[in-house]
């Protein structure tokens, strides 16, 4: 019953998703007055190193904007057993995970695994956290934000 459910629920996050990945073409097109829809299959994707933030083996899609630059929407791949130091982020990240366990400590208080077809709203500034995607399989995620990815680590008292 729990595997029909997690089933249940992975699909209908896969479809608000798609619907987000969509609205969010489209509204792209609109500003910059494009008349038709964007597809992009999965096997067009172009997945790249995440830069510049220092984290190895992390890839990163973007769906659209320039998550250097400004608002976006992308695909983040962590590899598995990856893991990040005590860090924060400037901008809030509204995220779906598709794949993987991603776990997440805030700071001070338990940590937080979440399996594919979760939802977190991880809020910018001064949210200390450690994330790390457990040593099963690569996590693999959709991440919405306002504005550009940054990774600031926090550094700790000598």
């Amino acid at each position: 019953m729990k595997t029909k459910i997690t089933t249940i629920v992975t699909f209908l996050t896969l479809l608000v998703l798609t619907g987000s990945v969509f609205a969010q073409a489209a509204k792209s097109a609109e500003m910059t007055n494009a008349t038709t829809p964007v597809f992009i299959p999965s096997s067009d994707l172009k997945w790249t190193d995440l830069d510049p933030t220092g984290a190895p083996g992390v890839k990163v899609v973007d769906l659209w904007g320039d998550h250097q630059k400004g608002a976006f929407g992308a695909l983040l791949k962590l590899p598995a057993g990856f893991k990040v130091p005590l860090h924060t982020h400037t901008y809030a990240m509204k995220v779906v995970f598709l794949s993987g366990t991603y776990i997440q400590a805030p700071e001070g208080k338990p940590e937080v695994r979440l399996e594919p077809g979760s939802y977190m709203m991880q809020p910018g500034g001064n949210y200390r956290h450690i994330t790390s995607c457990d040593v099963s399989s690569d996590c693999v995620f959709f991440v919405e934000s306002d504005g550009p990815f940054d990774l600031k680590i926090v550094e700790m008292p000598k």
